[in-house]
């Protein structure tokens, strides 16, 4: 196994791990490599640092707090299987969001406020927002849920 700096154009840094590089190009082509920021599968490898021992005496650094557990399921059938059933699961959901609810774009925090705060009419909405609108929203107590990949109508 090998593990590779990766970004997107957005310039999210991540990592992820994967049997050899060329089962990392065939994933990245196949679309399944996603930005854990997001959602993104536009992904490249990211200049990587060598890794060099620490000293015994330091602290580990902290995990910045919009990452998020990644998995790799190739070699195990069992994991393999319950990922490809979750991808399908979140199709299936972007789906009906993209066929029930109203796109505001880039506009969304702001609508989910007026949702929230009752100077909108009630109604799903599914739209773009940045790491710290998203965190800004969850703290103000506005139920939202990220979800990963791209719009369809984009690809």
């Amino acid at each position: 196994m090998i593990v590779f700096d990766l970004k997107c154009p957005d310039n999210h840094r991540f990592e992820a791990w994967f049997r050899s590089s060329s089962a990392f190009e065939e994933q990245c082509a196949a679309g399944v490599v996603e930005c854990p920021y997001c959602g993104s599968a536009e992904i490249v490898k990211a200049p990587m640092a060598p890794n060099v021992a620490a000293k015994g005496n330091t602290q580990p650094e902290a995990r910045p707090a919009q990452m998020q557990n990644m998995v790799h399921a190739e070699g195990d059938g069992r994991l393999a299987e319950l990922a490809a059933q979750a991808r399908e699961i979140v199709n299936q959901m972007r789906e009906h969001v993209e066929k029930n609810c109203d796109y505001v774009g880039a506009n969304f925090a702001e609508e989910a406020r007026k949702i929230h705060y009752g100077e909108a009419d009630e109604r799903g909405i599914y739209g773009e927002s940045t790491t710290e609108e998203t965190q800004a929203l969850i703290e103000e107590g506005i139920d939202i849920l990220p979800l990963p990949g791209n719009r369809s109508t984009d690809a």
